[in-house]
């Protein structure tokens, strides 16, 4: 992509990422010092625009990128990630919200700890909140590598590595100086944006095709070299056991794990009720729901008229399919309206990129603060404040992100984010569920729920295909694979409920009636909720 390509979407870059920061700057000036305006924007925004925010948190670089992506390489079978993502959603209204809202202040662990001791559940909690995050932060600069290295001519390595760390700067100065409310506001521009430049694409893809899906699906079929296969299951995931586990593996943890994500469950304190915390869920789920039916067709529009070969020699991973997409749209390379619409297309993409990793950024040193510090903090040492700590958290996470970042940079963004939803779905979820819904949970069964996910879920991706023993693994010289799927929550949730159960029945504490009656009525009336 030369010239008019660069200069026009890189001015598009610019002109966002200098919003943004005014947004951050004139948000900042107001008082930031109090905990409560830092973690959740002074509790005072409405279900739409909190709706609008979550939707702008959950629809990643995985989501813009990576879906369509997937889909364009290998058909149906990528067409599990938008059915996953959206199926999780009624977990989390069904199950989670409401009660999250009224049971917590800030962070996932203030609802674990409400009935247990609070020191080791808060430890547990925060350290698997932090890895999460840093997992769900490396695939969204893993897409902004991506998208700058097509924007740049080619996949300049040094292009790719010097925008991983641009936009780790960037998520810190973000958070750091404008906390939860210059967020929200960063989330809702760039939902705007994101399912402005959906709907054009969409409708361009479907004009182009007279309004014919089964044009658009045969067309793909045979731009993809697979014939009528590209549309049937098993083109990814079919070949043999090991595969069709996997599918399933991913399956569970696509569902499960949304319930789990720190940076989701903390939007809920942005609101001032419950019932507005489900009134933004019902906002997030309208939006997040036709975004994930667009993606299908704009993967399918990418096949059919790039080509999966031409997007496999762009990028390995399909990350840039989208915005080969849009410049073959707007009339292919050299042409006004292509250079226009693929400039448009990639700005939005790196619009998202930066909203959802200041979301992330956010509620993981927010974790790091609230619940890290504050119980690992010596009595005697001298206290600094909780924001403070969080802003100084914030470039620690950066930091650690971007080294990952550098690390992943051949990984497909989609993939990544199924990755820290399998470690969400094992760690933090059945501690969530069991501490909401099961009366006889102690405080060893919360932390043995939470280290019995996390552990299993990092150790067997470590000895996965994901980092050895394969052409496409992080380290493809060497081998020391033991664990045949690469996503690991088939295993990594049951041992997480399992290691949960087993901790309270061996647990020598009773359960505490009084508190447990206390947590269940906040929960379900709202009654002293914060």
């Amino acid at each position: 992509m030369k010239g008019d390509h660069q200069t026009l979407a890189l001015l598009l870059f610019s002109a966002f990422i200098a919003v943004t920061l005014f947004i951050t700057t004139w948000v900042g000036r107001n008082r930031q010092g109090s905990a409560e305006e830092f973690y959740a924007g002074g509790r005072l925004f409405s279900p739409m625009e909190n709706g609008f925010a979550i939707a702008g948190d959950y629809m990643s670089a995985a989501s813009f990128l990576g879906i369509s992506g997937l889909i364009a390489l290998f058909g149906y079978d990528g067409m599990l990630y938008s059915v996953g993502f959206l199926v999780a959603w009624l977990v989390v209204l069904l199950l989670v919200a409401e009660l999250v809202r009224n049971c917590g202040r800030f962070t996932l662990a203030d609802v674990v700890a409400a009935r247990m001791a609070e020191r080791p559940v808060r430890t547990a909690v925060g350290t698997s909140s932090v890895t999460v995050s840093v997992l769900y932060l490396v695939a969204q600069m893993v897409g902004a590598g991506s998208l700058v290295a097509l924007l740049l001519g080619g996949t300049s390595d040094a292009a790719r590595s010097w925008t991983v760390v641009g936009v780790g700067a960037l998520m810190v100065i973000y958070v750091s100086f404008g906390g939860m409310r210059a967020t929200t506001w960063i989330q809702i521009v760039k939902a705007v944006l994101l399912m402005a430049g959906a709907v054009a694409l969409t409708v361009l893809v479907l004009v182009h095709f007279h309004g014919n899906v089964n044009n658009l699906l045969n067309a793909a079929a045979e731009r993809s070299g697979h014939g009528k296969d590209f549309l049937a299951p098993g083109l990814r995931y079919g070949g043999d056991w090991t595969s069709r586990f996997d599918f399933i593996s991913l399956g569970v943890a696509l569902v499960l794990g949304t319930a789990g994500l720190p940076h989701i469950l903390s939007r809920f304190y942005t609101v001032p009720t419950a019932r507005a915390a489900r009134r933004s869920v019902v906002w997030s789920i309208g939006l997040i729901g036709s975004f994930y039916l667009m993606t299908i067709v704009l993967g399918f529009g990418a096949a059919a008229l790039v080509g999966s070969a031409e997007v496999r020699a762009s990028n390995a991973a399909g990350n840039t399919a989208i915005p080969l997409l849009a410049l073959d749209l707007g009339g292919g390379e050299g042409s006004t309206g292509g250079t226009i619409l693929f400039a448009v297309v990639a700005a939005i993409a790196f619009a998202t990129i930066l909203a959802v990793v200041a979301g992330i950024t956010l509620a993981s040193s927010a974790s790091v603060a609230h619940d890290l510090y504050a119980s690992l903090r010596r009595p005697g040492r001298k206290k600094r404040s909780e924001v403070a700590v969080a802003r100084t958290a914030a470039a620690g996470i950066g930091a650690v992100a971007i080294g990952l970042g550098l690390l992943a940079q051949d990984l497909n963004v989609a993939f990544l984010v199924g990755l820290a939803f399998a470690v969400a779905a094992s760690a933090n979820l059945p501690a969530l569920l069991y501490s909401l819904f099961w009366r006889n949970f102690t405080t060893r069964g919360a932390v043995w729920a939470v280290y019995g996910g996390l552990i299993p879920a990092v150790v067997l991706v470590l000895v996965s295909p994901v980092v050895s023993g394969s052409p496409t693994s992080l380290f493809p010289g060497v081998d020391f694979q033991l664990f045949p799927l690469e996503n690991p929550g088939l295993v990594s949730i049951p041992l997480g409920f399992l290691a949960g159960w087993i901790g309270t029945v061996i647990s020598p504490e009773p359960p505490d009636e009084a508190r447990h009656a206390e947590a269940e009525v906040r929960a379900l009336t709202g009654a002293g909720a914060a």
